[in-house]
């Protein structure tokens, strides 16, 4: 009898593995365009006479800009597809990069910082959509959970890099800034000649053309019928996501991932104490410094890559937030706590962020369907830009007018709402097809 035969069941294959690594660079490209202008500004401050304003406006541009373009993009690859996006994105990002070199005011510096924002946000609904939409299901959270490990080494080469190029001389910050083009150009080759994604295909009523890319990527086997995609021509609507079949889920992983993502910036006001105990807090060090504390954070994201489908998606996140909570509370229930405790607390934190860091791009592309997934996603990309941003300006303000201990409190509180959410609202998705999870019940 002839075994019945699924593409959720696919093995791990040569093209399913390139897709992955050049998937994975438009958080490579956020984690490095990040960091690196933390590192130039040492020089651009002095030589765009930069006051207190814009040092705050050229570190929020690109912020401001993955909001846009998570939210705006993500609708785009819905109604267009995920190819064409695939690869304008980064010539946009080779363009604007090497354009910083050139700047001679910090209007300029600005502008630019956001329209490669943009394009980086841009990225994420298109690239993990593609990627989501490739995968079976045994190796999709992995998968998936890969690209936020190229996030954190994307931050650790920027931080080696940028401390090289500090060494260039005062023009240095021109070599940093231009030098995300080159990442950028690599992935424009390695994306080269990826197909249209056949669930998009046959979600648009395009079966034909869904057909061709299913039997080159997967075998003569296999056709359309295997992909239990509709095939109804469903046309993508932003407010679906409002709408009480999905509200529940978008309301979700909105609060989830806003709930992660600050506190993380309350965590890294240890980071100055952490490199000073390591001698890594004169001149430069500071560099390398943060590049080993991203470390700290890729760590927590590997052992993550296997609990998701060990464990499953649910048990991973509501654990990794108690754990995540008790760092906090370590830290800001005891005054002036020691070196021991405060690597202990920073610790524990960072690495059992890992679990809710690699299921920010697993969730949101299981939960909803083909014709809305790249709009969630680019939803949840823009949340979590706000949640950086309120981060990046309130953890200071708190610190000043709380100290550093009610701040830790603050973020341990945040931490357990998070904990809350997910208890209240994590479903679990592990082993199922994509017509499944997009389909999943709200329950326990």
């Amino acid at each position: 009898m002839k075994q019945s035969l699924s593409i959720e069941d696919h093995p791990y294959s040569p093209f399913l593995r390139k897709l992955t690594i050049y998937t994975s660079g438009g958080p490579f490209l956020d984690g490095y365009i990040l960091v690196i202008i933390g590192i130039a500004l040492i020089q651009l401050e002095p030589f765009l006479k930069l006051d207190s304003f814009w040092l705050g406006m050229v570190g929020a541009s690109a912020l401001l800009g993955l909001l846009v373009g998570g939210a705006l993009f993500g609708y785009v690859t819905d109604r267009m597809g995920r190819q064409l996006m695939y690869q304008i994105d980064l010539i946009a990002i080779i363009v604007f990069s090497i354009a910083q070199m050139f700047v001679t005011t910090a209007v300029e510096l600005c502008v630019l910082r956001f329209m490669i924002g943009i394009a980086v946000g841009a990225d994420y609904p298109i690239a993990t959509a593609l990627l989501t939409e490739f995968s079976p299901r045994k190796h999709r959270g992995i998968m998936l959970g890969v690209l936020m490990c190229t996030w954190y080494l994307g931050a650790i080469f920027a931080g080696l890099i940028g401390y090289w190029m500090l060494e260039l001389g005062p023009s240095g910050w021109k070599w940093m800034l231009g030098s995300s083009a080159i990442p950028a150009i690599i992935l424009v080759i390695g994306r080269w000649g990826t197909p249209e994604s056949p669930r998009w295909l046959v979600n648009k009523g395009q079966i034909e053309k869904a057909r061709d890319i299913i039997k080159r990527v997967y075998g003569p086997e296999f056709d359309v019928s295997d992909l239990h995609e509709n095939s109804e021509n469903v046309p993508t609507k932003v407010s679906r996501l409002l709408q009480k079949e999905y509200l529940k889920r978008t309301v979700f992983i909105g609060l989830y991932w806003m709930f992660q993502i600050v506190p993380c910036f309350a965590i890294y006001t240890f980071g100055p104490q952490i490199l000073g105990a390591l001698g890594l807090s004169g001149g430069n060090l500071w560099v390398i410094g943060y590049a080993l504390i991203s470390l700290m954070f890729l760590l927590g994201c590997i052992p993550a890559l296997f609990w998701v489908n060990s464990i499953g998606r649910r048990p991973l996140l509501i654990w990794s937030f108690v754990i995540m909570t008790a760092g906090m509370l370590i830290l800001g229930v005891v005054h002036d706590a020691p070196f021991w405790m405060v690597l202990l607390g920073f610790g524990a934190y960072a690495f059992f962020s890992g679990g809710p860091s690699i299921l920010d791009w697993v969730y949101p592309n299981e939960l909803f369907p083909t014709e809305i997934r790249a709009t969630a996603v680019g939803l949840g990309t823009s949340i979590s830009r706000i949640g950086a941003a309120i981060g990046t300006f309130g953890v200071p303000y708190s610190i000043n007018y709380l100290g550093i201990e009610k701040t830790m409190l603050v973020g341990a509180f945040i931490t357990f709402l998070g904990l809350l959410v997910s208890i209240a609202w994590a479903p679990e998705t592990k082993g199922m097809s994509l017509a499944e999870a997009s389909l999943v019940e709200d329950t326990k």
